[in-house]
């Protein structure tokens, strides 16, 4: 089974990537781009808002796709990621803070975020993108 999944990717002004430790499994205590699964319904954009409001506090809104990786989950589900350029929302921009299933987020600069312990193929993806 494939599960639809986005995720939001941010930067500050001095070139720090948002990122969340994960609270739950897959991934459980580290370190990886927030989002999660796309419900039923709804559409990339709206999925990267969401799921960033929910995991981060922070308002957002989905940019240009970067890239998709495929990850396995428990029980033979594939996870088809869609990683989107996100950027804070213009007014409202929400207030910084762990919620739902992360237990950390904070802004990391990119050589910082190789000393991390981070989910599996994160680095070499974000490489490949050309955002380390």
């Amino acid at each position: 089974m494939r599960v639809r999944c986005v995720g939001g990717i941010l930067r500050d002004e001095a070139g720090r990537l948002l990122m969340v430790r994960r609270r739950n499994p897959p991934g459980e205590g580290l370190w990886s781009i927030p989002g999660g699964r796309v419900e039923p319904g709804e559409d990339d954009p709206a999925a990267v808002a969401r799921e960033l409001k929910e995991e981060t506090g922070l308002d957002v809104v989905a940019g240009t796709k970067i890239g998709t990786v495929e990850r396995p989950g428990p029980g033979g589900v594939v996870y088809e990621v869609h990683d989107y350029a996100a950027t804070v929302a213009d007014g409202t921009g929400g207030t910084l803070r762990a919620g739902d299933d992360a237990s950390d987020v904070r802004w990391i600069p990119p050589d910082e975020l190789r000393e991390l312990p981070v989910t599996p193929g994160l680095l070499d993806a974000l490489t490949l993108w050309g955002l380390l």
